[in-house]
């Protein structure tokens, strides 16, 4: 098994979990600008993009599609709450085994980076309690397109800019808790690499198609796939 030159990362329920911050965030977006409490956990999946789970939500509730403007001010007002969410969350925290994982993989210099549903902003607000920031230096985001494969297809793109020379797709992994991330991987031609930390189980992740289901990030687990011998 030949080592990854990247690995792109899922944040929520792949390397963190924000103890539903997020929906609440949410939750508080529209009853702000709508008296609505909207809870987006009945209008959308997991592993969605923040505009799709906007637009889903906010047609559901208000009974229209968003105008751009409508979903930019409730985006907006979403990553205004999201810090305080994340940081008064007790159900907040970093997955077993994440810290020691990135720790080796970046020692071994695999380069990391994060492929993400979330806009770049509320990545970074999720990640930052954790004090993973540090470990990503680029990404692709749910603020750079709605489309799953399209964000992870950026990310593979800032990876080659980063290593000074494009990537053979082959060469990266995507590690997500979702049927949706091992799609994206495979749209795009990469690695798909699946952990049942979410809401999916191995069973249920395995029947995706991905190249690898593991349990969890430990190490032990984990670094067999990501940064086997040379």
């Amino acid at each position: 098994m030949n080592r990854p030159q990247t690995i792109l990362f899922d944040v929520d329920g792949t390397l963190i979990t924000s103890g539903g911050a997020g929906g609440k965030s949410w939750r508080w977006a529209f009853n702000e600008l709508y008296g609505i409490p909207a809870d987006i956990g009945q209008f959308s999946d997991a592993g969605m993009t923040d505009p799709v789970v906007g637009g889903l939500t906010f047609k559901s509730v208000i009974g229209h599609e968003p105008s751009r403007d409508e979903l930019a001010k409730v985006m907006e007002q979403y990553i205004v709450r999201l810090p305080t969410e994340i940081a008064e969350s007790p159900g907040y925290q970093v997955l077993d085994g994440v810290h020691e994982l990135l720790e080796t993989l970046t020692q071994n210099g695999i380069l990391l980076g994060i492929v993400s549903g979330a806009v770049e902003k509320a990545a970074q607000i999720k990640l930052s309690r954790g004090d993973l920031n540090k470990y990503f230096t680029f990404g692709g985001y749910g603020s750079d397109s709605a489309d799953r494969a399209e964000l992870t297809r950026m990310a593979i793109q800032r990876a080659g800019q980063a290593l000074g020379n494009a990537l053979d797709p082959k060469t990266v992994q995507v590690v997500g808790d979702t049927p949706l991330d091992v799609k994206a991987a495979h749209d795009t031609g990469a690695v798909g690499v699946a952990v049942a930390t979410g809401h999916f189980t191995v069973a249920q992740l395995k029947d995706t198609g991905a190249e690898h289901v593991l349990s969890s990030l430990d190490a032990k687990e984990a670094l067999p796939v990501m940064c086997p011998p040379k």
